[in-house]
């Protein structure tokens, strides 16, 4: 069994530690055993490790490069970073993959993703994350989800566990970068609907797009569906929840068997 140490055991980084029985994992981060600033310990968990995996966003710098960098270079064990679809920036709706051009919004996003690149790292891009406690139907309840009337804006998601299985199918896989998202892109309108339909209460109202915080403002801005054909081709992964649809059904389902009944079946389109 393998020795993993997680630089940010947050949301998505917990979900492959899940999927690791028998591991021995070590991790950073309020759920971690491991305190950042403790220089000595985190460089001694770095040479127990045999694999390491970053989840940590950059600010205007990688924290975890800037500080570890040097002792994560060289020395053979697996890399991975959770990087982000954000990199392609706006496509005005087109496909984007592993090729296509880096020129997200932000600059040390897009800094980092390439620096993890030069170390050797498996940099999994990955879209909207959504999964148990964190997804579309959790906003819909809250009173938090909206609608923005904007059909022609599509973006991709990836349920977590797919998530996971992406990384953990890595670490047989050569260095690079890997988009991990599910087959659909869809407008955000589309899958608020959806939750709103699988618990029975009527979709949230339209608002106005300057109505949003600047954060939501900008997302909206960008509009692009991203492949995953590499992920399939080299990893050997195929998303389990396929689209928007199965992901928010199964989810439904722990909680509320009779709205998911009730819900329509649509069959997911593989659009790559």
């Amino acid at each position: 069994m393998g020795r993993l140490l997680i630089f940010g055991l947050g949301y998505a980084a917990s979900a492959v530690a899940a999927r690791l029985g028998g591991w021995s994992i070590a991790a950073t981060g309020n759920a971690g055993d491991l305190d950042f600033d403790d220089r000595a310990g985190v460089i001694a968990a770095i040479d127990w490790a045999t694999h390491v995996l970053c989840s940590v966003p950059p600010g205007e710098v990688d924290p975890v490069l800037a500080r570890y960098g040097a002792a994560l270079g060289g020395g053979g064990k697996w890399l991975g970073y959770l990087s982000s679809t954000g990199v392609y920036g706006d496509a005005g709706g087109a496909w984007v993959d592993e090729s296509s051009a880096i020129k997200g919004r932000r600059p040390a996003r897009n800094r980092a993703d390439a620096e993890w690149l030069a170390l050797g790292a498996r940099v999994f891009r990955l879209p909207g994350i959504y999964g148990l406690g964190r997804s579309p139907l959790d906003r819909v309840r809250d009173g938090t989800a909206h609608r923005t009337g904007l059909a022609g804006q599509v973006f991709g998601r990836v349920h977590v566990d797919d998530l996971a299985r992406g990384v953990v199918a890595g670490f047989d896989a050569p260095p690079g970068a890997y988009n991990l998202a599910d087959d659909l892109p869809a407008p955000q309108d589309d899958v608020v609907a959806f939750a709103s339909l699988l618990l029975g209460v009527e979709p949230p109202p339209v608002v106005p797009l300057e109505s949003l915080s600047p954060a939501a403002r900008a997302f909206h801005a960008e509009n692009r569906r991203v492949a995953n054909g590499k992920a399939k081709r080299v990893l050997d992964w195929r998303p389990v929840y396929r689209d928007y649809r199965l992901g928010l059904r199964a989810l439904s389902a722990t909680t509320s068997p009779a709205a998911v009944s009730a819900a329509p079946a649509t069959a997911s389109a593989d659009q790559r």
